[in-house]
C-alpha cells in the first residue's frame, strides 16, 4: 500500500440552513475546500460523497453524488455514493484513502453533506420522515420493539427522580432520537457497574462547550458551566440537553493524494494518515471499537500514549466518556474520573473533542466523520487558533454510525501525523 497524504480539508459552519438544500451545502464546502487547496478541481481523479438522509427528505435515495457534484463541474469521473449513518463522512474518507493506497488513484475527494434540521413549523409528514431517519440508523425491525421498554425504563427514572425531590415535577422527556435511549440506557448500567457520576458527564459536556466557544465553524459557541449542564432539560436520565448532540445541517470535505503528487505540490503541509481502519460492529458495546482501535495503533505503528489529540464521537457526553475507555486513554471504568481530572481539556495531557465535539461543533450525519479529519489536520498543521492543542504532532479520529443492539454499526477510526516543519 502507498503512503496517502491529506493536502486539504474543507469545512462550513455547522447549523440550521432552512433555506440550502445539499447542492448548495456541497457546493459552499467545496468552494471552501478548493480556497484552501494546492490542487486544483480538475486535478481530482475519483470522489467519495457521504449522506444518510438525503432520499428520506426529498426523494433523492440513488445517485447522490453524481447529482451535488455535477453541478459544480466534477463528472465523467468515479464517484461513490457512501451510506453508513453516522460514520458516513469518515467511510468516504476511507474509501479515497483506500483508492490512494491502492494505486488507482493519485488525487481524490471525500465529501460528505447532510440536513437533519427540520424547522418548528413543519408538516407533521416531514417531522416524521426526520425522526425516521434516525432510526433508519438501527435494524429498524428489532430497534422499534427496543424503543418502548428503553423509554420506558427513562420514564421510570425520571418518575423516582421526581418522588426523591431532585427533580421538578413534568422536567423531562419529550420528543427525541431513539439514539439518546440507546445512550441513556449505556450511561445508566455504566454508572452502575463503576460509580460514574452525572456530574462526571456534566464535566465533559462543560468542557466540550468551551472548546466550542473558541471554535468559529461550531453550531453552539456558548459556555456552559457544570451547574448549568446539570440544570439544562432533561432528554433521558442522566442525559441533560446540554450533553447531547444537536440537531442541524453542514458539509465537510478532504482531498488526499499520492506521495508522487505530494512531490510536485512544494511545501502543501502535509498531513499523512498512519492509519485507516474501517469495521461493522457487535452487539456487545465497545466490543468492537476496542478492536479497531488496536488495529489502527498497529497499522500506525503508535499507542495510546502516542495520541496528542483526538475527535471522537460524542453524540452524547457519554459516548466520550465511554470512548476514552475504548481507545485505551484511561482503563476501563476510569473515564468518569479521566474527564474530571482536566486531561482531556485543552490544555490538558491529551485533549478529546478540541473542536467542541458533536455536542458543540455539531452532528450533521454525513459530515461528521469529515469534520473531524479537518479539526485534527487544523490541529497538527497549527491552524486551530485559541483552541490550539500544544505540539500537537499525531491525532486520531473515532466516528461511530449506528447501532446494532446497544453496540455500534460502524466504526471508522484514523490516525493522522503532523506535517514534517510540526514534528
Amino acid at each position: 500500500m502507498r503512503d496517502v497524504y491529506v493536502v486539504a480539508v474543507g469545512l462550513i459552519p455547522f447549523g440550521k440552513y432552512p433555506d440550502r438544500g445539499i447542492k448548495d451545502l456541497t457546493g459552499l464546502v467545496m468552494k471552501n475546500l478548493l480556497a484552501h487547496s494546492p490542487l486544483k478541481q480538475a486535478a481530482i481523479e475519483a470522489a467519495w460523497m457521504g449522506n444518510s438522509g438525503w432520499g428520506m427528505s426529498t426523494g433523492q435515495h440513488c445517485i447522490r453524488g453524481q447529482v451535488a457534484l455535477t453541478p459544480l463541474g466534477i463528472r465523467e469521473i468515479p464517484i461513490m455514493n457512501v451510506e453508513n449513518a453516522c460514520a458516513g463522512g469518515s467511510s468516504a474518507f476511507h474509501g479515497a484513502w483506500l483508492g490512494v493506497a491502492a494505486g488507482a488513484y493519485d488525487v481524490a475527494l471525500a465529501v460528505g453533506a447532510e440536513k437533519t434540521f427540520v424547522p418548528p413549523n413543519a408538516d407533521p409528514e416531514t417531522r416524521k420522515r426526520g425522526f425516521n431517519s434516525f432510526l433508519a440508523g438501527t435494524d429498524v425491525e428489532v430497534t422499534t420493539q427496543l424503543i418502548e421498554r428503553m423509554q420506558a425504563e427513562a420514564e421510570q427514572k425520571r418518575r423516582e427522580l421526581e418522588k426523591s425531590g431532585k427533580l421538578e415535577k413534568g422536567e423531562g422527556g419529550g420528543a427525541r432520537s431513539p439514539f439518546m435511549d440507546i445512550y441513556s440506557m449505556a450511561s445508566r448500567a455504566h454508572m452502575e457497574r463503576y460509580g460514574t457520576t452525572q456530574e462526571q458527564l456534566a464535566v465533559i459536556a462543560a468542557k466540550n462547550h468551551t472548546h466550542g466557544s473558541l471554535n468559529p465553524d461550531a453550531q453552539y459557541r456558548m459556555t456552559m458551566t457544570v451547574k448549568e449542564v446539570l440544570e439544562d432539560r432533561l432528554v433521558s436520565y442522566p442525559l441533560t440537553r446540554a450533553m447531547c448532540a444537536p440537531v442541524g445541517d453542514g458539509a465537510a470535505a478532504a482531498i488526499l493524494v499520492s506521495r508522487e503528487v505530494l512531490s510536485r505540490l512544494g511545501d502543501a503541509r502535509p498531513v499523512k494518515v498512519r492509519a485507516s481502519v474501517l469495521a461493522s460492529g457487535s452487539p456487545q458495546p465497545g466490543s468492537q471499537a476496542n478492536r479497531a482501535v488496536r488495529k489502527a495503533y498497529e497499522m500506525a505503528g503508535v499507542g495510546p500514549d502516542d495520541i496528542d489529540t483526538a475527535e471522537v464521537h460524542d453524540a452524547t457526553a457519554f459516548g466520550e466518556l465511554a470512548l476514552t475507555e475504548s481507545l485505551e486513554f484511561c482503563k476501563e471504568g476510569e473515564g468518569g474520573p479521566y474527564a474530571a481530572s482536566g486531561a482531556t481539556q485543552v490544555g490538558g495531557s491529551r485533549p478529546v473533542n478540541p473542536s467542541g465535539g458533536l455536542e458543540c461543533r455539531g452532528h450533521p450525519i454525513g459530515a461528521t466523520g469529515l469534520a473531524q479529519i479537518a479539526e485534527i489536520v487544523y490541529q497538527l498543521r497549527g491552524d486551530a487558533g485559541k483552541r490550539q492543542v500544544e505540539g500537537a504532532r499525531i491525532g486520531l479520529t473515532e466516528n461511530g454510525g449506528g447501532f446494532i443492539s446497544n453496540g455500534e454499526a460502524a466504526i471508522a477510526i484514523h490516525i493522522l501525523e503532523g506535517p514534517p516543519s510540526r514534528r
